[in-house]
């Protein structure tokens, strides 16, 4: 019997509704392990839809009205209210109360939720813990943990917040762990478990990557804000920007502005409502270009996304390959370009050559994103027509203009001396 005939009818609508298909490999394989209680590793590539291939063995095994008994950890607050709000979708079918437990939220307002006794909790780490020490979540009632983007849960960011959850949790507590990157994560898995999951990885049979063309802009540092207008013209345009330093990311975000560039910007300084705005605005289509960092966008999924820019390369192999799995998901096609000079251009070379890609040249110009390089005099023209001018130098130009028309309209008037009473009678004494 298919994975699809074993869900609850209501889910299988609901599957319809999505127009999700087949089941896509990792789906299929985690569905029967989970049910059984197996702790797992699944590893699969960005967007083959690992967040349902748990989800739903994982909520079929919930008790309405048991209180806290799932509990789904991630690495940032917009991943994690990404995925509560798909857990909902499928939870509301078995009437199953889902809580976000996520940090920069009034953590009064969580408390007084708890109250409630939700059966699924999905959170960020940080705060999990906090209110574990406060026992305002039972963890010893936690009947499976779900670690989410793992690697970057086991990171030195995450990593202490995480290992005390683990150590909070019953030894019998069901783990759940998904990543992209492989196996290179276990060594350090291993010390925090008190058992060894077992590994599923379908990396080399899944069949859910799309096509993902690799390129690169070949430009200066100081001229990259410029290549990001002339991408923000191209009709449809709709890219997602890596920065390796939130401190560049916001001195680029103020040139935009200069430049009169529509876009959002997704760091970690930020505060939850702005970050929420900036995806919102984004996904909707309001705005061209979002400027993030690896620790922003880390897991985020956004529908017809085709491009991915590095405005900064990515230290490592696995940033990167975070980085290109924003684009091409569930069978899409998407473009990953960066932004590079000359000495860059050979460490991007190496990282091609460690996930066995290679890359085109990329020239954008008048609205248009070729792979031919243009003809340079147009190329300059159009920078010298979309070149911004301030408000004040235009205000100054109308004034002059109108003062130079009002001389030449206005006829000239004989100007009259200024005299004092005894420069005017000077004349009369010496007659």
């Amino acid at each position: 019997m298919s994975m699809l005939e074993l869900l609850p009818e209501v889910w299988q609508k609901e599957w319809d509704k999505q127009s999700y298909g087949e089941p896509t490999l990792i789906q299929s394989t985690l569905y029967p392990l989970l049910l059984e209680n197996e702790s797992v590793l699944g590893i699969s590539p960005t967007g083959s839809g690992k967040t349902v291939a748990y989800l739903l063995p994982l909520l079929q095994k919930v008790i309405q009205g048991n209180g806290n008994q799932l509990l789904i950890i991630l690495p940032s607050q917009e991943l994690a209210s990404q995925v509560a709000d798909v857990t909902r979708v499928w939870a509301k079918g078995l009437e199953l109360n889902v809580q976000a437990i996520i940090g920069g939220a009034n953590v009064k307002r969580q408390i007084e939720r708890l109250k409630k006794r939700p059966e699924v909790l999905v959170g960020t780490p940080g705060r999990v813990l906090e209110l574990i020490k406060l026992k305002k979540i039972k963890a010893h009632l936690i009947q499976t943990l779900v670690l989410d983007e793992v690697d970057d849960l086991l990171s030195d960011a995450d990593f202490n917040s995480t290992k005390g959850i683990i150590k909070s949790v019953q030894a019998d507590t069901q783990v759940v762990a998904t990543s992209a990157t492989g196996e290179q994560i276990l060594p350090r898995m291993d010390t925090l478990f008190r058992t060894a999951l077992r590994v599923i990885d379908v990396t080399e049979e899944d069949n859910t990557k799309g096509s993902i063309q690799h390129g690169f802009i070949m430009t200066p540092v100081r001229k990259r804000s410029e290549v990001l207008r002339r991408l923000a013209h191209v009709e449809g345009f709709k890219g997602l920007v890596f920065f390796n330093q939130v401190s560049e990311l916001g001195a680029v975000s103020e040139r935009l502005n200069y430049l009169g560039i529509k876009h959002q910007t997704l760091a970690s300084d930020q505060h939850q409502v702005e970050r929420k705005r900036a995806i919102h605005d984004f996904e909707t289509g309001q705005v061209p270009l979002l400027l993030t960092t690896d620790l922003g966008a880390r897991g985020l999924d956004f529908s017809d996304l085709e491009y991915v820019i590095q405005y900064d390369l990515a230290q490592t192999v696995p940033d990167y390959i975070h980085r290109a799995g924003r684009v091409g998901r569930m069978g899409k096609i998407g473009t990953v370009i960066s932004l590079v000079n000359d000495g860059e251009k050979r460490e991007l070379n190496k990282l091609y050559k460690e996930v066995g890609k290679t890359g085109i040249e990329y020239f954008a110009t008048h609205g248009k994103l070729l792979t031919e390089k243009p003809d340079s005099r147009s190329d300059e023209e159009e920078i010298e027509t979309l070149k911004p001018v301030k408000e004040e130098k235009v205000k100054a130009t109308v004034v002059k203009e109108e003062t130079v028309r009002d001389k030449q309209e206005t006829p000239k008037k004989k100007k009259k001396k200024n005299r004092t009473k005894k420069q005017k009678n000077k004349g009369a004494k010496w007659k």
